[in-house]
């Protein structure tokens, strides 16, 4: 019987080119975002403010990404996992770290998750943008 399991995760090269793309997006839509990458536990594996960047979208960037991570869904999805369930809305509100609205989206390799991307700085349509183009620099899909 083995005790571990093997994980994929992202690496540090790939963390960053993601980041550095979603950082290029943001410059063409005239934005300036936090963007994170966490690995598939949710540990943050690179990290960029962009100047003039709001400082309380720091924490929400990289929630969404471990959100994102976490779940292997679009932070924008929520609401359709949601539904009408006002007592799962109000009770999912209140967990620490859960981001319900859009911005973040799991790294998926081979159909195994690596990791997440959040960013945090424009609308939420903005922000999936940003994070959408992380993403297509290392060559994975959209969710």
């Amino acid at each position: 019987m083995s005790l571990s399991v093997d994980t994929a995760q992202i690496g540090t090269t790939a963390a960053h080119a993601a980041v550095a793309a979603a950082v290029g997006h943001a410059r063409t839509l005239g934005i300036a975002i936090n963007v994170a990458v966490t690995d598939g536990s949710g540990t943050l594996m690179a990290f960029l403010r962009m100047n003039g960047a709001f400082l309380h979208s720091i924490d929400i960037a990289i929630d969404k990404a471990y959100t994102a991570a976490s779940f292997g869904f679009p932070t924008s999805k929520w609401g359709g996992v949601i539904g009408e369930d006002e007592l799962l809305r109000i009770g999912l509100n209140q967990r620490q770290r859960l981001v319900l609205f859009g911005g973040g989206l799991p790294l998926v390799e081979n159909g195994r998750r690596i990791g997440g991307i959040g960013v945090s700085g424009g609308s939420a349509e903005q922000d999936e943008a940003c994070a959408a183009a992380g993403l297509a620099a290392l060559g994975l899909a959209h969710p």
